[in-house]
């Protein structure tokens, strides 16, 4: 067992390790050679020359091979790099991002006034005309109706930043304490019933801002984030009291979807079906072009019942601001980064799904999850065609139909065979990055040997980002811990077994806790409150959901559970984003699970 003056010394040379520029430069040399295949050479080269336009340029086509495990190899060297935020390339990624972002603006205008002239579009016609039909039947069948409590019920913070409330101060306490950023459209909804449905939330914005609280925003802030090393992604920040009722629908929707058999709070349909589809070609993955900022407002219009229509056009901003200061009013219902998008595309692409069936009397599964759609590979282009009368594009590139090879959520697979790639994204700079480069290795390596054991090609590699660590972080852990050490087999550990009828087993990590700030406060009850909401449903008179916010009876048994010394104590900090500490920890687990012996 390690003393408390080792894990002292363990702390400080986290901190002091500063991961040489030659650890990243020599580990992609020895990934690619791993791999030894044309491709992975040619990756090598074209790296380590610094030819990185060319290297991104690279792509593979699953058409243009017979064997899984060739393709698998080249497709994992091709892409180890396609998301590297270091590559000496030409691309002015922000540039590339507002391009496209105004040529899909574009797209959407057309989009609208396609649909608010109808008799002069030429689309407008034969099987567009009944989908659109079925489809709107579809959606109103899935939304049905709702109430008022339902919809204040729902409402909760996102873990993001606001128009107002940015940088590491961004949390539940501090967005009841200080957020206040909402559109007019929204005032106008909420502001008769709003002290009424948040009695202590409003009380505290009246007392600490006066009457006239409402920082009124004309819209959302139009910036940009990393994606790809080709090019970065474009999103707006929302304001806060907007994004806190936005993820009210997106909940709304997300229950309702779930009555369908469409679950978008689990992945893994979409990577089981992406597998079988792999086997079989009964079914295609179907991918998307920016999706989300393809969804035109003149469409939602028309698919959605005029009250959830009236809704979701109250909460969202109608106004973008970038950077500038220049402002524009979008001809996109929703972006990326409101709290109802991921939700309503999800709904939208389902129900235009099930009415391609339905019209091709077709039987077959439907998953969803986003844009990443599974259909019948017999569908494909009737259901392409009638996106595309909706005003969305078919990335071509991401969608397979025919042939072997299949990918969803993230999941790839050839003949069954799981291709996944692991990603480079940064360079090796502290302990957690190797952690998390070698364990993506090593993770790489078991799926290579069907999880049974671990391709020895990738063992050096593995071994060189091991030996790049100081020997006290040389931490071994279980591959339920995460990347808090090196994922590793029961017997390569030094865990220790638990005692005193405890049953698992103890092992050390570095692990990165969240830092906090310590406040109080009507913000801080009101964040705990939302936290505390689903546990103490039972005890709140007549409440269900996470609701007891917006009540202002709390049963004495709840009130009891709230004042309890380990709840308020646990109470009095926060969370701030994006930071954190380190701690050596010893932690148990129950069963060791095994990746596999090296081979």
């Amino acid at each position: 067992m390690k003393t408390k003056s080792s894990s002292v010394e363990q702390l400080k040379a986290a901190r002091d390790f500063r991961a040489p520029q030659q650890l990243t430069d020599v580990t992609i040399d020895q990934f690619f050679s791993s791999l030894d295949t044309p491709r992975s050479l040619a990756c090598y080269m074209l790296h380590k020359y610094g030819e990185h336009d060319q290297l991104l340029a690279l792509d593979v086509k699953p058409d243009n091979y017979l064997n899984p495990g060739m393709f698998r190899d080249d497709y994992v060297a091709t892409q180890f790099l396609s998301k590297a935020s270091f590559l000496k390339t030409s691309f002015d990624r922000k540039s590339v991002a507002f391009k496209k972002f105004h040529e899909y603006e574009a797209l959407c205008n057309r989009t609208n006034r396609r649909f608010e002239n109808p008799t002069l579009d030429p689309q407008n016609n034969g099987a567009s005309v009944w989908l659109l039909n079925a489809t709107k039947r579809k959606i109103s069948m899935i939304l049905g109706d709702f109430d008022g409590e339902e919809f204040v019920d729902d409402a909760n913070w996102g873990p993001g930043v606001s128009t107002l409330i940015k940088g590491y101060e961004v949390s539940g306490y501090n967005k009841f304490c200080a957020e206040r950023g909402i559109t007019r459209d929204l005032y106008s909804l909420i502001v008769d019933w709003f002290p009424v449905a948040y009695p202590s939330w409003s009380d505290h914005l009246s007392r600490t801002y006066g009457e006239s609280w409402a920082v009124f925003e004309d819209g959302n802030n139009i910036v940009t984030v990393p994606k790809n090393s080709k090019t970065d992604r474009v999103i707006a920040i929302e304001p806060g009291i907007n994004l806190w009722f936005q993820k009210a629908v997106g909940s709304m929707i997300r229950r309702r979807l779930r009555r369908f058999g469409i679950d978008l709070n689990d992945q893994s349909r979409n990577a089981t079906l992406a597998r079988q589809a792999s086997i079989d070609s009964s079914l295609a993955t179907v991918d998307f072009s920016s999706a989300s900022d393809s969804i035109a407002t003149s469409v939602v219009r028309e698919l959605l019942p005029p009250r959830w229509f009236l809704l979701l056009d109250t909460l969202r901003s109608k106004r973008g601001m970038d950077e500038n200061g220049s402002s524009l009013i979008w001809n996109k219902f929703s972006s990326m980064g409101n709290g109802f998008t991921f939700e309503l595309e999800s709904l939208i692409f389902y129900a235009a799904a099930s009415a391609v069936n339905e019209y091709m009397s077709i039987t077959s599964i439907i998953s969803v999850y986003g844009d990443d759609v599974i259909i019948d590979s017999s569908s494909v282009h009737q259901y392409a065609e009638f996106c595309e009368f909706l005003g969305f594009r078919v990335n071509l590139q991401k969608s397979f139909y025919s042939g072997e090879f299949r990918e969803s959520c993230g999941s790839h697979y050839f003949s069954g065979v799981d291709c996944k790639p692991i990603f480079l994204k940064e360079k090796l700079s502290n302990v957690e990055t190797v952690f998390k480069l070698a364990n993506n290795v090593r993770r790489l390596a078991s799926r290579y040997g069907h999880n049974d054991f671990c391709d020895n090609r990738f063992g050096g590699c593995w071994r060189h980002l091991f030996s790049g660590v100081p020997e006290p972080l040389r931490f071994m852990v279980p591959l339920s811990a995460g990347d808090v050490g090196f994922v590793c087999n029961f017997d390569e550990s030094s865990a220790t077994r638990a005692r005193y009828g405890i049953e698992g087993y103890y092992y050390q990590s570095l692990a990165s806790l969240g830092v906090t700030r310590r406040g109080d406060g009507q913000g801080l009850i009101l964040a705990q409150l939302r936290r505390l909401g689903p546990s103490l449903s039972s005890d709140i008179d007549g409440c269900c959901r996470p609701g007891p916010i917006r009540r202002s009876r709390l049963s004495p048994s709840a009130l009891a559970y709230m004042f309890r010394p380990d709840i308020i104590e646990s109470g009095e900090s926060y969370t701030l984003r994006s930071r954190v500490r380190r701690t050596v920890v010893k932690a148990l687990v129950a069963q060791w699970y095994n990746l596999g012996p090296w081979l």
